[in-house]
């Protein structure tokens, strides 16, 4: 091993070529057979921070290396160099530990050893030149199959404050178990937010905030928290969470006093709802299948769809996406929520309420899915939530609220998620 090799930042840089260059999705190659396999939990742990911060960051550690370099190097030296530059400006980091740490790098591998002469005088080059405002230049920006789309659809300002919050990052949020968020954000020292989410800023272990072991809160998006708030389930109601895993809505349905059936066709990802009901000591019926299939005898007085989607308006907080994705991959995707909602509405008793949501900022996964449900289902009519947290910025004129990455910027931002209120005439 080379002298003064860090593992998690080899592994950082291991999981930036695969993300970048094989384009797989972060959370695919984190698991047992993985890189990360072989790292103490707080190795681990650290080699992603480092991955993901360099994936949010990229664009402003390029615009720093381009002038520096006379043609770009190999996929993995330049991993390297950029993870060092974020390093460097984004983490404070000492300019000789981030440099002597990449040169090390470098010469662990019989394929780059011969670039470690050039990656020191670069990244000694980029420490002496550094921008006294890191944070002015551009932020990484979204491919170009995405900025289009969103650009035709927001506007290129709207965009550009998205790419903004995107590099921000993402803060912590937790929903109440017994939905007081005032005692929370007291117990934690957290933030009441509108819509009753708390939020932490700044590094959080999440195990070891109060409250954790009795199950009295879970993690989830202020943004992802407002489905279940608009289902607005009663105690005793029957209600069907479609795609249920990881649970927190189903967690928040279940708090309210309904009966939840929550149904998902990953096992894997029902196994982590059901750890997160025995912590919390709440219950429902939790079916493995796929829900174009399958049968149930009784209709439900509720439906909550958390459609399949392209997953965009969770960039800040997965910033691997947009490498990982193609406008090609999404389109599939489009024609699978419209069956789901046939679905949905199939499943839901006459004088039934529907919840549509996607965690997207695609019109395609929400407004244009409502207005062609609209149009094949007679019965289903929509309505335009009153609930005083629901803002008028988040209000679309077909009906349904539009949230996006650039919204509640002085509060920490939120999560792009698209979400309508169905109901089935009795």
């Amino acid at each position: 091993m080379a002298e003064g090799f860090d593992k998690a930042r080899g592994t950082a840089v291991l999981l930036l070529t695969l993300v970048l260059e094989e384009h797989r999705q972060m959370a695919e190659v984190s698991g047992e057979d993985g890189p990360l396999a072989d790292l103490e939990p707080a190795e681990r742990a650290r080699a992603q921070r480092l991955a993901l911060s360099v994936l949010r960051h990229m664009g402003r550690a390029d615009a720093l290396l381009k002038p520096l370099l006379r043609k770009p190097p190999p996929p993995a030296v330049l991993n390297v160099l950029r993870l060092a530059t974020v390093e460097m400006m984004e983490d404070g980091a000492a300019a000789y530990g981030a440099v002597n740490a990449a040169v090390a790098n470098l010469r662990r591998g019989q394929k780059t050893r011969h670039m470690a002469g050039l990656a020191n005088a670069v990244l000694r080059k980029v420490a002496e030149t550094a921008p006294e405002d890191w944070a002015a230049l551009p932020p990484q920006r979204m491919p170009g199959w995405l900025r289009g789309r969103l650009e035709s659809s927001y506007g290129r300002a709207a965009v550009t404050a998205m790419e903004a919050a995107h590099a921000r990052g993402a803060p912590l949020d937790l929903t109440p178990r017994d939905g007081d968020g005032a005692a929370l954000a007291a117990t934690v020292g957290g933030a009441l937010l509108p819509t009753g989410s708390v939020r932490l800023t700044g590094p959080v272990q999440v195990s070891a905030l109060p409250g954790y072991g009795e199950g009295a809160w879970w993690v989830q998006d202020a943004a992802a928290a407002l489905p279940a708030k608009l289902l607005n389930p009663r105690p005793g109601e029957r209600v069907l969470d479609l795609c249920a895993a990881p649970g927190g809505k189903t967690m928040q349905m279940a708090a309210a006093g309904a009966t939840v059936t929550a149904l998902d066709i990953s096992a894997q990802r029902l196994a982590r709802l059901e750890e997160n009901l025995a912590r919390t000591e709440l219950e429902a019926k939790i079916v493995l299948a796929d829900a174009l299939e399958w049968r149930h005898d009784a209709p439900f007085d509720a439906v909550l769809l958390d459609a399949p989607c392209s997953a965009t308006g969770t960039i800040r907080r997965h910033p691997d996406l947009p490498f990982t994705r193609t406008g090609k991959d999404i389109k599939p995707l489009f024609a699978l929520q419209a069956q789901m909602i046939d679905r949905a509405v199939a499943l839901l008793k006459p004088g039934g309420r529907l919840v549509f949501c996607t965690c997207s900022l695609l019109p395609e996964e929400g407004e244009d899915q409502l207005a062609a449900a609209l149009g094949r289902h007679p019965a289903l009519r929509v309505e335009m939530p009153t609930a005083p947290w629901v803002e008028g910025g988040w209000r679309e004129a077909r009906g349904g609220l539009r949230l996006r990455p650039d919204m509640w910027a002085d509060r920490g931002g939120l999560d792009g998620f698209y979400m309508a209120v169905l109901h089935k005439a009795a």
